[in-house]
């Protein structure tokens, strides 16, 4: 079914992790990709000005050599991040232009709406500005991207009818989390009636090599099937979904998800059975089992960025990465200028109120050697 009068296939190649030779994204290898995504019929591109290189990256590999009717080029606004003024905002425009060549999007996106980072949009109209820029056919369908909660993406939906679409993290393994609220998101944007591009579908590759017991039920239901696939598949299989977004890194990953869907086809009720085995599989695993209600955050003198730590210790506990995990600690804790789970006090303040009636100094102390050490 096309979405927005696109016809799209249900892959889109998100270049936010291009792959790197030296330390610099290999242009010659994304050419490569590029040539193999384009031969088996898929359009849609990815990118964002945030993403350091990849704008650029795409110009060369993609837009100078192909003709421009022949794909979907998407980017993103972040007015967040060093824009004082609303013309700092707009600059952003004017440079994914200039970085892609492309001419005009297919797809713009308000990008990472959501909390703190919403008032930027609002504050400098970048709502009006970016309707201005389609009537002027520099941008075909605008949208945004989020991360937050169901309740704060419906009262955007409700103040912002206009937008298009939506871009929202859709996995299994997040479909029921407390803190990404996959399936909570995902509702609110089709009871307003909104196509929705999925992002991290496979939760940044983790999902590609996911604990032994996710693994083993897939194994056992399709030997031949890869871990990915049962991610991007499960994605893919939801209804009004325009395209799912995969961060191809290399050939190798790119060939896996093109093998699957290329001829696509939903799950099936065992498959979904399966998948439904591998959510509880994943349930299992014993977690700090926080719910990012934050009441702890209301009365904690230090600042403690609590559910942010515990957030990054499930990360860890899960997928053994811990890679990923400082990430999720840095953008939790540090970005949300919390202090991190070393400088608690251990007034027992937080434990008095937490519904779960965790022990958060324990834990914390805990997130902080695992992560640390």
């Amino acid at each position: 079914m096309a979405y927005l009068g696109e016809d799209i296939k249900k892959l889109g190649f998100g270049l936010m992790r291009l792959p790197q030779k030296d330390n610099v994204i290999d242009v010659e290898q994304v050419k490569t990709m590029v040539d193999r995504f384009l031969a088996e019929g898929f359009t849609y591109f990815d990118t964002a000005w945030a993403y350091a290189g990849s704008e650029d990256a795409i110009r060369q590999a993609l837009v100078e050599r192909y003709p421009r009717e022949k794909f979907q080029l998407a980017t993103k606004n972040a007015a967040w991040i060093e824009c004082k003024t609303r013309e700092d905002a707009i600059r952003q425009f004017e440079t994914s232009l200039k970085q892609t060549g492309a001419g005009y999007f297919d797809f713009y996106l308000l990008h990472n709406l959501g909390e703190a980072r919403t008032k930027f949009f609002d504050d400098f109209d970048m709502w009006s500005f970016v309707q201005e820029k389609k009537k002027e056919g520099l941008i075909k369908h605008v949208g945004f991207s989020f991360h937050s909660t169901p309740e704060e993406l419906e009262e955007i939906l409700i103040k912002h009818p206009e937008m298009e679409f939506v871009q929202l993290q859709i996995n299994y393994a997040d479909w029921e989390s407390p803190s990404i609220q996959s399936r909570g998101c995902y509702e609110i944007a089709r009871k307003y009636n909104k196509p929705i591009v999925i992002m991290e579908p496979v939760k940044g590759g983790m999902l590609a090599t996911p604990p032994d017991t996710v693994k083993e039920i897939f194994q056992k239901e399709d030997p031949s099937a890869s871990c990915a696939s049962w991610a991007i598949r499960f994605a893919a299989s939801l209804d009004g979904i325009i395209t799912v977004l995969s961060g191809m890194s290399n050939l190798e990953q790119m060939e896996d998800n093109l093998s699957y869907m290329k001829d696509f086809s939903s799950l099936s009720d065992t498959e979904k059975q399966a998948l439904q085995n591998a959510q509880e599989a994943l349930n299992k695993i014993p977690l700090i089992p926080c719910t990012t209600c934050n009441y702890c955050a209301k009365v904690c003198p230090n600042n403690i960025g609590i559910s942010g730590s515990f957030t990054a210790m499930n990360y860890f506990t899960l997928y053994g990465n811990k890679e990923a995990a400082l990430f999720q600690e840095n953008w939790l804790v540090d970005r949300h200028g919390k202090k991190f789970a070393n400088e608690c006090i251990k007034c027992g303040k937080c434990e008095q109120v937490c519904p779960q009636h965790i022990s958060i100094r324990e834990e914390l102390a805990k997130e902080y050697a695992a992560l640390h050490q």
